[in-house]
């Protein structure tokens, strides 16, 4: 069975994924990756050619295609990344069973179009959470066939008890910034009693940016310790017991990596009741879980006085991480999705229609669906070509005119 992935880079959580279930899968499974633009990390590049992968950078969106007319089943690894609509888009495509793994959520922007999940043969889903989706919980009514939801977020094996260490440890490791991050992280520190509370905050982040800017106003400052880039989960939080992680309410992320893997090492999650959270923690059980960051800072503040529910809470998370997240599983169901695939037939699909046929269609399909309302009131405008932006737009499609009536008229 051969399996084309059509994905815009293998860097972060996309490659780790992959390189775990590589590591697993049959070898009846001849998988290509192809790459949409040069990669700019080869750490997970290497791990998957080493399972005997074939991984090649487009030369072309005819290369793409050419490809795509050798494979059993073509998935595309989709997130809002411009390479990855414009080959959607004018990629000539021969019939093919298509498989979408969606690394964004869609409960919030960036969106995913209903159309395109009714172009596809299947689509999946990282996270539960999605299904939840106004657009997602319509389309399922009509074709819930098509719908999957298979994790990509793993654990480590070397999980051990969090018991009996003194001072707990606190950690954050992810995303430093108020795209993900919550502001109020630094007030539910801040408000902590006690003299010797630290906590490490690993990522990488801008020492002249928002971020640094909010932890140098508390009136604890010295309660937070920026780390830098974590080359090693493991032994970054190694010396951690509470993973403090509270995001913002309409944060793009999905399987949340960082999140399962504190919880595999036995350390004690603390989230607020966002969705993706949500679908990951139980509250009381595997983690705790707060509706506010009053009420988060309160629950850390309560599990840095109680070992023995720390104990109880490590215990639990890293059984569930076990028996629940691993590459098998997710493999296993990779396996059972493309072999039900193989018995349809390969069809022709119009991404184009879902999508649209210009850059900043492209980018307002991730922005609200199609028909609704848009005004230059809602224009995202960072200036920073950061994931998904209009200026990663941008930036990839440099002069594009539609992009310049977009930035201007907000149509």
């Amino acid at each position: 069975m051969k399996v084309l992935h059509v994905t815009p880079h293998l860097g972060g959580g996309v490659g780790k994924a992959h390189a775990a279930i590589s590591a697993v899968l049959p070898g009846v499974v001849e998988q290509t990756f192809i790459l949409l633009e040069a990669p700019r990390d080869r750490r997970f590049i290497d791990r998957i050619e080493a399972t005997g992968a074939c991984i090649t950078l487009a030369e072309s969106l005819d290369h793409v295609a050419s490809l795509a007319r050798q494979a059993d089943i073509v998935q595309f690894e989709f997130w809002n990344h411009p390479r990855m609509f414009e080959c959607l888009a004018r990629t000539e495509f021969p019939p093919i069973r298509s498989v979408f793994w969606s690394h964004i959520s869609g409960l919030s922007r960036p969106l995913i179009q209903p159309a395109l999940m009714e172009e596809a043969s299947r689509f999946v889903f990282t996270t539960g959470a999605s299904l939840s989706a106004t657009s997602v919980a319509a389309f399922r009514e009509r074709a819930a066939e098509k719908i999957k939801v298979i994790n990509s977020g793993f654990g480590f094996a070397n999980g051990s008890l969090r018991t009996g260490r003194g001072k707990p440890g606190v950690a954050y490791l992810g995303t430093v910034d108020f795209a993900k991050m919550h502001p109020g992280f630094f007030d539910a520190i801040d408000a902590l009693i006690g003299n010797d509370v630290r906590v490490s905050v690993w990522g990488d982040f801008d020492p002249a940016g928002a971020v640094a800017a909010r932890a140098k106003a508390m009136r604890h400052p010295q309660r937070v310790n920026f780390m830098g880039q974590a080359s090693d989960s493991s032994a970054a939080l190694a010396n951690a017991d509470i993973f403090f992680y509270p995001l913002q309410r309409d944060h793009y992320g999905t399987a949340e990596n960082a999140l399962v893997e504190a919880m595999s090492l036995g350390l004690t999650p603390v989230v607020l009741n966002n969705p993706p959270e949500m679908a990951i923690v139980r509250d009381s059980e595997t983690g705790f879980v707060a509706k506010s960051i009053e009420e988060i800072g309160s629950l850390l503040e309560i599990l840095l006085l109680l070992p023995d529910v720390r104990e109880r809470i490590s215990r639990n998370a890293i059984r569930d991480v076990t028996e629940n997240r691993s590459p098998m599983q997710s493999a296993q169901d990779f396996m059972s999705l493309w072999l039900g695939l193989l018995s349809e037939p390969a069809r022709l699909c119009d991404l184009r229609r879902a999508i649209g046929g210009t850059p900043a269609e492209w980018y307002l399909s991730t922005q609200r669906m199609v028909g609704a309302a848009w005004t230059p009131a809602e224009m995202e405008g960072a200036s920073r070509p950061s994931k998904g932006t209009l200026a990663h737009f941008e930036t990839a499609f440099s002069g594009d005119e539609s992009l310049s009536r977009l930035r201007k008229f907000g149509t």
